[in-house]
């Protein structure tokens, strides 16, 4: 298996364990030090720590979601670090939009395998970047 498909399946692992609602699964996915920053700016410390509070999250406000994530870009710095930047959404069903990224920084671990190291999610504000881009077009990214 090649680096960057075995980055791609702790990705695809952390979003079925998530599909599940296996809080247990879903941190082991991330490193003993990770760190996790929530869409609403909670910090999480640790896969056993994330684990734990998303299973709580999964037994109630979170109880029967899925999570949809299409990887945007895989960039890799050295032989173990690699910088993900991913388009999702959190839903009950069929989502519209994926309106939230991610960047998650993944590190081969001690044990050779590939983990999350740090992940930040963000809500996509698409009226307030167009009025950005549109009263001063220098801030429009190149890739957009």
């Amino acid at each position: 298996m090649t680096d960057i498909t075995a980055i791609r399946t702790v990705l695809e692992h952390s979003q079925d364990a998530w599909n599940r609602g296996d809080g247990a699964a879903y941190g082991a996915c991330f490193t003993d030090d990770a760190t996790d920053v929530t869409f609403v700016g909670t910090v999480y410390h640790g896969g056993t720590e994330i684990g734990r509070a998303h299973q709580a999250l999964f037994d109630s406000f979170l109880k029967g979601t899925r999570l949809v994530i299409e990887i945007l870009d895989i960039r890799r710095y050295g032989a173990d670090t690699a910088v993900v930047v991913t388009r999702g959404e959190v839903v009950k069903g069929t989502p519209k939009k994926l309106g939230k990224l991610a960047t998650y920084t993944l590190v081969r671990d001690t044990d050779g395998q590939w983990r999350i190291a740090a992940v930040q999610k963000t809500k996509h504000q698409a009226l307030m970047e167009a009025v950005s881009f549109k009263f001063q077009p220098a801030t429009k990214p190149a890739a957009h």
